[in-house]
Formats: structure tokens, C-alpha cells, sequence
């Protein structure tokens, strides 16, 4: 599905690009790209390019033989990115506004190379996207995806438990701990989608890496927390008062 250009799309793409992208995307797109070896003639395909990394970092690599295609489903995400690749001269680089979902429209065994970076926890289930990218790739390719895993986030969550057990919100909690169950995907499950995948040689590396904040007000007006996880965080605690009263005790442990 691609989504429809509105102003509000563009600001967020704005939004993404200057605040999310260097905190958040980066440090799992260095991830990916890290001992990525493009050999000459490839073909790549960016699923969920953004606003252009690591499409910018991957152009670098290619040799004028290759060619790197880049997907998105934001129209607003792929002109940021258009524009970041022009002015560094791209000459073998296509863009095409469309969505990974349901399934890519590539035929099989096109890529040599297929990267996602943060793309595949959108998947409803990502197993399933997983085996549609390892569809498109040719035999012996290779795919590489990122996504947080199990314990992202964990300070929060554990003041939001600790909240939640002392003012006897035990629905809430209980929802929270699904919530967490269902979303949150242990190492194991990785392994488990490559297999169901049909990937060789595989491998799941773990990196952690720290966001540091002054405040409450600070930790959810932060971009990658506001349009990120906080819509979610929210519904579990109900709506009106009940919702603010949870997390004006959420705000006060934290500071």
C-alpha cells in the first residue's frame, strides 16, 4: 500500500530525517552495512529506503556496473531521499514508490542483494516478509535486515510495570505484558524466520546502544519516542483521565 502525499506526511518525513534518522536509523543501518561486500555488477534492492540510508552509503560501494533500486511506501520519505542521492551525483540508482506489502512486486531471484533497515518489524509477521526477500534474492545472494529487539526500551518498561502493579492497574499491566509478548521479538524468533526463510548461512548479531534524557518531558517529546512507540504506550493505559493519570505517575518516576 502506498500512502497518499499530504502536508502532514511531509512533515514527518522533515521530522524523521532531522531528529529520528541520526539518533535511531543510523546505528542499526551502520549495523547492516557493516563487512557488506557489494560485488561488481550487483543489483541491490533497498526495502523501506526512507529518506535515502543507507542508500547513501550503500552507492558508495557499487562499481558503474552495479545498480541499487530503492522502495518505499511514502512518496514524501523517497523525495528526501531522491534528493540526497542527486546531489551526490547517483547515476545507478532507482526509485520506486511502493510498499513491501503484501508481498514485493519483483519477480524471483532478481537481487544479488536485498537490505531493510528497521523495515521488517512493520511486517504484521515478519517471517513472512523475511521469505518474500529471500524470494527476490538470487541463489547464493544475500539479505539483510535490522529491528530492536526484546529489551529495547527496558528502562521504560520497567517503570511502566512498577507503575502499573503499584496503583492496582492489573489489566493494564497484563495487556502491557502482551503488548510486549507480541512485539518485542527475542533473538530465537530471528533464527526461527531465517529457517522458515529458506536462508543459508546465517548469523543474528546483537548491539546495544544508549539514549540518554534530562527528563520525562524530554524522554516523550523526543522524535524517535513521539512518533514511535508512545501512541501504543498510550492506548494500553486506556483513554481521558485514566490514561493521563497513568502517565503522570509514568513522568513522575521517571524524574
Amino acid at each position: 500500500m502506498v500512502r497518499k502525499r499530504s502536508h502532514k506526511m511531509e512533515k514527518l518525513a522533515r521530522i524523521y530525517d532531522a531528529e529520528i534518522l541520526p539518533v535511531w536509523s543510523h546505528r542499526f543501518g551502520r549495523m547492516l552495512l557493516r563487512d557488506l561486500d557489494i560485488p561488481p555488477g550487483s543489483q541491490v534492492l533497498d526495502i523501506a529506503c526512507g529518506t535515502g540510508y543507507p542508500a547513501t552509503e550503500i552507492l558508495r560501494r557499487l562499481d558503474p556496473e552495479s545498480r541499487l533500486i530503492a522502495i518505499d511506501g511514502s512518496g514524501a520519505m523517497l523525495d528526501l531521499a531522491r534528493k540526497k542521492l542527486e546531489e551526490l551525483g547517483a547515476k545507478n540508482v532507482f526509485f520506486r514508490s511502493e510498499s513491501a506489502t503484501p508481498k514485493l512486486s519483483f519477480a524471483d531471484d532478481v537481487y544479488d542483494i536485498v537490505v531493510c533497515n528497521l523495515g521488517l518489524g512493520d511486517f504484521e509477521r515478519p517471517e513472512t516478509a523475511l521469505a518474500d526477500f529471500a524470494r527476490v534474492t538470487n541463489p547464493g545472494g544475500e539479505v539483510r535486515c535490522t529491528l530492536p529487539v526484546r529489551g529495547t526500551f527496558q528502562e521504560f518498561y520497567d517503570i511502566y510495570q512498577e507503575v502499573l502493579t503499584k496503583h492496582d492497574k492489573h489489566e493494564t499491566l497484563a495487556a502491557l505484558h502482551e503488548h510486549i509478548a507480541t512485539t518485542m521479538w527475542e533473538v530465537d524468533d530471528c533464527y526461527g524466520w531465517l529457517e522458515k526463510a529458506g536462508l543459508e548461512d546465517t548469523q543474528v548479531e546483537v548491539d546495544e546502544f544508549t539514549m540518554l534524557f534530562k527528563s520525562s518531558r524530554e524522554f516523550f517529546f523526543s522524535p524517535v519516542i513521539e512518533f514511535g512507540p508512545l501512541s501504543d504506550w498510550k492506548r494500553l493505559a486506556g483513554t481521558g483521565q485514566e490514561m493521563q493519570d497513568v502517565f503522570w505517575y509514568i513522568k513522575e518516576a521517571i524524574d
